[in-house]
């Protein structure tokens, strides 16, 4: 994803992209909105995105039998992330989030999410999310195993 302004004669000048579509995106997880999302501005405050990423990603991995939380050997732990707003979101919309895989190497996955609001087939909100593979015990870069590898080669785009 490259950044949505870019800079010009000293200034910041919009060259912002079209968000994706439910079509771009191999799975998909839906997620309820709550009352507390909602900020002083009547719209869901932007650290929530981040979170529904987190539940999106690895809501699919323990629905896929490619994380058990307590015992797993290998846990991805997130080293990069970020995100992109097109439209608001508010409590009570229901979510949306649309997953694929955009890199995949030996010890790391970058995945991207993109939000979708009710039924609309535009994305409100896209971001990505780098998960690198650890030892749980050690912290130190693992390579995934084969099964967790094929699930995330079904999701590439």
């Amino acid at each position: 994803m490259r950044p949505p302004y870019t800079a010009r004669h000293g200034e910041m000048s919009e060259s912002r992209p079209e968000p994706s579509t439910r079509a771009e995106y191999r799975a998909f997880r839906t997620i309820p909105t709550r009352w507390m999302d909602n900020d002083a501005y009547g719209h869901m405050n932007n650290v929530v995105h981040y979170s529904l990423f987190d539940t999106a990603v690895n809501g699919w991995l323990i629905e896929n039998n490619l994380l058990d939380i307590n015992n797993s050997a290998g846990i991805g732990l997130v080293v990069e992330t970020g995100c992109r707003y097109f439209s608001e979101m508010a409590f009570p919309d229901i979510i949306t989030a649309g997953l694929r895989v955009a890199h995949l190497g030996k010890s790391s996955v970058r995945y991207e999410i993109a939000l979708f609001r009710n039924e609309e087939k535009k994305a409100s909100a896209e971001g990505f999310f780098v998960h690198v593979y650890v030892n749980r015990k050690t912290r130190k870069a693992a390579p995934m195993g084969p099964a967790l590898r094929a699930a995330l080669e079904s999701l590439q785009k």
